[in-house]
């Protein structure tokens, strides 16, 4: 592969946005949009939708599927989550191109990490700067981009812009599973490590809400006509914690328990709350078949036991598909002068669901940036045209056949 002068001005269209794609980025972090904060969710999904018309596609807004939220009393709601953002291009051209996006944060309303700043070293410091609102830049960038290139034709491209990948895409999880069904390959936003290092391999994750219901009683008179449920609580997550060792890579985290009420008062509720991680289907169906058979044994008598949840993303192998992908990308950033490496992660997101529908996929082609999840989390300024042009000639270099998404995608089909 080589740069092509028409290559060349694609890179140089967005280079000479960079004011633009850094900015805009800033000004959607300023808004707080964490996964649970309807307003601000939807004013940042109104600054979004507001920039996409400027591309050359079909916009619209698409309706989420609710979801089941176990309170800390036990009780069980149902939960409405916001809009959608697809944006869709050339749907019937011979390649199709999905690309993926969140523009929800783990920052809740009341948090007090609301504005970017930038760092003595320059780095811009803000909520969802790196993960992913400075992503979402750079994906919009690379498709302003490529629709100059002569060949854009060949390529047909969809965006999925949801607002709940941070709580699990339990609403947006069909929208992803009906795209990477139908795409060739996909592109996902989550921002790259500081260096640049992408995530290969990645395991898959599952999320439990055990309920526990008790008796209840008065701790002094009547202690033994009731059932303790945190004290059956704390049993069970016990024998959850045990389960790490058991399997190679599998492991369970046991976050929360809570429940109960006064001192006096024995507990007749409790709900335990726990993270599964696997490195293979394998290890997917032996920890699901085992989560259930804990969840149907009560410690004691009295206690009922109601399980919520389960596993919400696949593992995501570095199978054939995915190995011809990402050394794909290593060759197209190899022309820009950018060192691509990857290595597994235990993370997940949206790329664990488009991988699972059939789609090979790059999840980490954001910024540069680290500390996410957290009041430090930071992305490097020159990382937003480094990676928007990283995207846009990976997009050119499909358009051209360089990078052969039909053999990506049937190489994936092959290992379904």
């Amino acid at each position: 592969m080589r740069i092509l002068p028409s290559d060349q001005s694609v890179l140089d269209h967005v280079a000479a946005r960079e004011a633009a794609i850094i900015g805009r980025a800033v000004a959607w972090a300023n808004v707080n949009s964490g996964s649970r904060h309807a307003d601000g969710l939807n004013t940042v999904l109104a600054l979004l939708e507001t920039e996409a018309r400027g591309l050359p596609a079909t916009v619209e807004r698409i309706p989420t599927r609710g979801s089941t939220t176990v309170a800390d009393d036990g009780a069980v709601r149902e939960e409405a989550h916001a809009d959608a953002l697809k944006i869709t291009c050339r749907p019937d051209a011979p390649l199709q191109v999905v690309l993926t996006g969140h523009y929800d944060t783990v920052f809740p309303e009341t948090s007090g990490f609301q504005t970017v700043v930038t760092r003595a070293d320059g780095a811009l410091n803000g909520p969802g700067i790196a993960d992913m609102k400075g992503g979402i830049s750079v994906l919009l960038a690379a498709l302003e981009a490529f629709e100059t290139h002569p060949d854009r034709e060949r390529v047909g491209w969809t965006v999925l812009l949801s607002p709940d990948e941070e709580i699990g895409s339990p609403a947006s999880a069909p929208l992803l599973a009906e795209l990477g069904a139908r795409g060739h390959v996909g592109m996902t936003y989550e921002p790259a490590l500081a260096d640049g290092t992408l995530a290969g391999e990645r395991k898959g994750s599952g999320n439990y809400h055990l309920i526990v219901t008790g008796k209840a009683a008065h701790a002094g008179r009547a202690f033994h006509e009731g059932a303790n449920a945190v004290a059956g609580a704390a049993i069970i997550a016990a024998r959850l914690h045990a389960l790490n060792g058991q399997r190679e890579g599998v492991t369970v985290n046991v976050a929360k328990i809570s429940g109960g009420g006064p001192l006096n008062v024995v507990a007749d509720n409790a709900v335990v709350r726990f993270n599964v991680r696997v490195p293979d289907a394998q290890s997917s169906a032996w920890i699901s078949e085992t989560v259930q058979q804990i969840a149907a044994e009560p410690p004691f008598p009295g206690l009922t036991m109601d399980l919520h949840g389960g596993m919400t993303r696949a593992p995501k192998p570095m199978d054939a598909s995915q190995t011809a992908l990402f050394e794909a990308v290593r060759d197209t950033g190899a022309l820009l002068g950018q060192t691509i490496a990857w290595k597994p992660s235990g993370g997940v997101c949206e790329g664990n669901n488009l991988h699972a529908a059939g789609l090979p996929n790059i999840d980490t082609l954001g910024v540069l940036g680290g500390d996410i999840h957290s009041d430090q989390e930071f992305a490097w300024p020159a990382s937003f045209v480094e990676r928007a042009q990283l995207s846009a000639l990976i997009l050119c270099k499909i358009a051209s056949g360089e990078i052969d998404a039909l053999k990506l995608k049937s190489l994936r089909l092959e290992t379904m």
